[in-house]
This record gives C-alpha cells, sequence and structure tokens, in this order.
C-alpha cells in the first residue's frame, strides 16, 4: 500500500482528535497526559513556537499553555478553498490552515499540523506530526455559526443519499488495486472514530460515521480520475461529490465543538 493510501485511510483528522481530547482535558474529564498520548496515538508530535519555549517541544509539554482556557475556548476549523468557515480572517494561520485543510482556535493560539515524511538509514519510511503554533489576532474572535449535531447530521443523510449512485461508481479497488487493503483497513473499528467522555451519544455517532465516511473521500481523491471515462464524467463526479464533502467537513466541526456533558 502506497504511502498515501495508509494515511488516507487510518488516519483520521488530526486536528479533530486535538481539539476533542484537549476540550475533554479542559472539562476536567481526562488528565493531560491521556490528551496527549491519544492525540499522539503512535505518531511522533512535536510542537513549534509554543509561547515561552525556544525549541521544539513534544506536544505533552506544549498542552499546558492551554492550561487556563474553557473548552468552549478550543475549536476545530476544517476551512477548504472557497469554505473558509470558521478561520478568524487573513493571516498567517489562515492561510496555512487553508493549506492543510485543517487546523485548531485555542484561545489566542492557532495549532496546524504538518506531516513529515523521513526515511531512517535502514531506508524504512516513518512519519513525525509537527504542529505549527500562531498567534490569532487580539480582538476575540466571533463564533462561527456552526451547525448542530441535530442539523448537521440531517445533511449529511441528506447528501450521502443523493451521492449514493456516485458513490457506487467510486469502485477504488478496481481502479486501484494496490488500495484494496486500505479499504478493508478502514472498514476495521478502530480508536480514531471514538471521542472521548464528555460528548453526548448523537455527538458520538455524527463523528463516527463522518471520520470514516471523510476517509472514504480521502481514499476516492487519491484514485482520481477513478472510473471516469472522459473529462466531462470526471467533472460530473466531482460536483455530485463535493456537496457531500462539505457537509462531511461540517459535520466533523458539529461532533467536535459540541457542547460537552
Amino acid at each position: 500500500m502506497s504511502p498515501a493510501a495508509r494515511a488516507a485511510t487510518l488516519q483520521a483528522r488530526r486536528s479533530a482528535r486535538f481539539v476533542a481530547w484537549v476540550r475533554a482535558w479542559r472539562a476536567g474529564l481526562v488528565p493531560c497526559d491521556d490528551a496527549a498520548a491519544e492525540i499522539s496515538g503512535d505518531e511522533e508530535h512535536m510542537v513549534s513556537d509554543v509561547p515561552g519555549t525556544w525549541t521544539d517541544v513534544s506536544l505533552g509539554n506544549a498542552l499546558p499553555t492551554l492550561s487556563k482556557l474553557h473548552p468552549d475556548d478550543v475549536r476545530l476549523v476544517l476551512p477548504a478553498p472557497g469554505d473558509p468557515r470558521g478561520l478568524p480572517g487573513p493571516g498567517p494561520f489562515t492561510g496555512a490552515a487553508l493549506l492543510a485543510g485543517e487546523g485548531v482556535i485555542a484561545g489566542g493560539l492557532g495549532f496546524v499540523p504538518e506531516v513529515r515524511l523521513h526515511t531512517s538509514g535502514s531506508g524504512d519510511e516513518f512519519e513525525t506530526v509537527r504542529w505549527q503554533v500562531f498567534a490569532l489576532p487580539e480582538a476575540p474572535l466571533a463564533r462561527p455559526d456552526d451547525p448542530t449535531t441535530a442539523e448537521a447530521e440531517a445533511e449529511l443523510s441528506a447528501e450521502l443519499a443523493t451521492a449514493t449512485r456516485i458513490l457506487a461508481k467510486l469502485d477504488i479497488a478496481q481502479w486501484r488495486p494496490e488500495l484494496a487493503g486500505a479499504i478493508e483497513a478502514l472498514r476495521k473499528p478502530d480508536g480514531a472514530t471514538d471521542l472521548p467522555p464528555g460528548y453526548d451519544p448523537r455527538a458520538r455517532r455524527l463523528y463516527a460515521r463522518a471520520n470514516i465516511l471523510d476517509r472514504v473521500l480521502a481514499l476516492a481523491e487519491h484514485a482520481a480520475p477513478g472510473g471516469a471515462i472522459n473529462g466531462y464524467e470526471v467533472q460530473q463526479r466531482d460536483a455530485a461529490l463535493r456537496p457531500l464533502m462539505t457537509a462531511c467537513r461540517r459535520a466533523l466541526v458539529a461532533s467536535c465543538n459540541a457542547p460537552l456533558l
């Protein structure tokens, strides 16, 4: 399996994990060390430009910077070209989040992850994650008009029903046999679809559903142009899937930013 296919299949959005577990920690529901461990998983996470530091620090050493925040001060943004929803306006954080397709707003700081690929002396490839910290504008950030989990769930269901016929044609394994293993791995339950304590059942259900669908759509992008016969069909497929991708992002944002119990 190619590194891109593996990443698309096995990794939930890192910013979503960051927001969910940091919010649970700030609500007093999990220890800080547990939150850092859950965000990192089996990856190495380092953080750059944490206030008061001069070098990169581990995620566990960076999180105490957020120790005075209320859970509602931490929120997920999943911007896309033409859809900058949730971003604070022009600036370094906004540019980096748009490039990455994800980011975290935590009080006056913004965090954006960057995955770095390394090769060991023996030729083995491995990844590390570097979170870049940005200072956000001092003026209070207006909270975006995010949908509730109920609204996001209804929107996701409607868009999925509309796109079902298109998705049925996205037989990725047929187009790209090397992705068959990735699809199979995606079907297996894993902790990436679990939210920490404090989230209600609807948020948990929505997050699990949107998380898996988000990774399926990422695989579809890696498989482009897929089974489409010509450029027109590629455009038709992309036009049909674009609203579903938007609904999926909105569902992840709504579930991760949902009020805690």
